[in-house]
């Protein structure tokens, strides 16, 4: 997402990494040329040594709560820099950006020629691919152990001029800096984050190398690329990640150029990542079609792309219903044009409410559930928990989120309704401030299958076990 530069999953916010199969894919029939992602969130085993130390995070959260509020945190964070993006008209380099830094799936990227591997932030968001980078006299100023990306080592790295048409205007919305010292200068690019990180270097044109589903690797020409020297990060956004994979709606994301040689399709189903299994995401690239058993479940709703969401994946929702009784919400929450809208972020892991929105939709799962026994505030994201003693699952009202064109979303009860401490379940809904934009995050997203159409601005989805 874009913002004061770039720093994102939180966003979508996943961790993928590359996988080769020929397997169906999420109720998916595969039809030839498919690249698919494994997505592996930030708490996964896989990411794990046999210690339980995390190799790229630290150590994993010791309870569900304090992993919960981890996740709030850095949805918080991501939610300001999103309704920043969305509210600005006029975007500068001194405060623009994507909040990509708090994303919670990663993916192993091999870029350039001979490959070179990388653990970058997937990010729905994000429009920039791009990662810690040498070139030639262009040294990173912040070194460590962590891999860099060695472009002069790269046979196919090749540098956009600062004196281009390309660096002077169709990268000025990715914040492309208007200093130009000589004509072969790399065009560079400055972004600067709300908390004071910030991260800045120059344009490139790469090769990055993917699996296909059917055995065979294929290699994405002239990928455009950031190759970051210099890196702020006092607030910790970009740790666990060597970069940001540019997975938002845009002429120069990952996504679109994956959509040049796939089709304009890509789609990923999320399994319950708050449980011990270590069950697989994917995230897949490439035209497909719903299996029978499936096509009967599948609904579609428009997306909603460009204009002032910028690169985010937005949805028009006409309603809420709890229990079967349609809230009283005001229209103007779900109006993009009128300081609200609604958008799917892989990056965020809560689903954040707009005030209007967020009050009554509470108010009438507080109605049906008064006879449990509520809990107080212990200082956590939710405002609405429950001792699960003694919790029936009949006193909680099922819920609808109504879209255009007649789709409703009816995630399971698990996705709203969340075990997060011994004895504790919470609803899972955090209140967003107004006017702003509501996200439903990838915990409320999960056990379904999710399709975009970039070519026909449509968004597919059915329940789906994702495995």
């Amino acid at each position: 997402m874009k913002m004061n530069f770039l720093q994102s999953f939180s966003l979508l916010l996943l961790s993928l990494i590359f996988a080769t199969t020929n397997n169906i894919i999420h109720g998916f029939h595969d039809d030839g040329e498919i690249v698919r992602f494994e997505l592996i969130h930030r708490n996964s085993p896989k990411l794990c040594g046999h210690d339980g130390h995390n190799v790229f995070l630290g150590e994993k959260p010791k309870t569900q709560m304090e992993n919960l509020k981890q996740f709030h945190q850095r949805d918080v964070s991501r939610r300001a820099i999103l309704l920043e993006t969305s509210s600005s008209s006029v975007k500068l380099p001194i405060n623009s950006g994507s909040d990509y830094g708090t994303g919670e799936y990663f993916v192993h990227v091999t870029i350039g020629t001979p490959g070179q591997r990388f653990v970058l932030v997937a990010d729905t968001g994000s429009e920039l691919t791009w990662m810690n980078c040498r070139y030639k006299n262009y040294e990173p100023k912040k070194k460590g152990k962590e891999p860099i990306f060695k472009a002069d080592e790269s046979s196919t790295f090749r540098t956009v001029s600062c004196s281009s048409r390309m660096c002077k205007i169709d990268l000025a919305d990715l914040f492309s800096l208007a200093k130009c010292p000589t004509p072969s200068t790399p065009c560079g690019y400055d972004y600067r984050y709300l908390q004071g990180s910030a991260a800045l270097g120059f344009f490139g044109n790469e090769t990055i190398s993917v699996d296909l589903t059917n055995g065979k690797k294929k290699t994405l020409n002239n990928v455009l690329i950031g190759c970051t020297q210099t890196i702020k990060d006092e607030q910790g956004i970009f740790k666990g990640a060597h970069g940001v994979l540019g997975l938002g709606n845009g002429k120069h994301t990952f996504t679109s150029k994956a959509a040049q040689d796939f089709g304009s399709k890509f789609s990923y189903c999320l399994v319950d990542h708050l449980s011990s299994q270590n069950l697989t995401n994917y995230i897949v690239f490439g035209s497909t079609r719903p299996k029978t058993a499936l096509s009967s479940r599948v609904q579609r709703t428009p997306l909603v792309l460009g204009g002032a969401l910028g690169p985010l994946y937005g949805v028009n929702i006409v309603g809420i219903s709890v229990g079967g009784q349609v809230v009283n919400i005001p229209p103007a929450v779900w109006d993009v044009n009128r300081g609200g809208g609604t958008v799917l972020d892989s990056g965020t892991s809560l689903t954040f409410l707009a005030e209007p929105a967020y009050k009554p939709v509470t108010a009438a799962f507080s109605k049906y559930m008064s006879k449990l026994q509520r809990l107080p505030d212990d200082g956590g994201p939710f405002e609405f928990c429950y001792n699960s003693t003694r919790f029936q699952d009949s006193l909680v009202p099922s819920l609808k989120i109504k879209l255009a064109n007649g789709a409703v979303f009816e995630p399971p009860m698990k996705s709203y309704i969340l075990d997060v401490a011994p004895e504790t379940r919470c609803l899972g809904f955090v209140s967003a401030s107004w006017p702003g934009t509501s996200i439903i995050g990838n915990i409320m997203q999960q056990n379904h299958l999710w399709e975009f159409d970039l070519g026909k601005s449509l968004l597919s989805f059915a329940p789906s076990t994702c495995t």
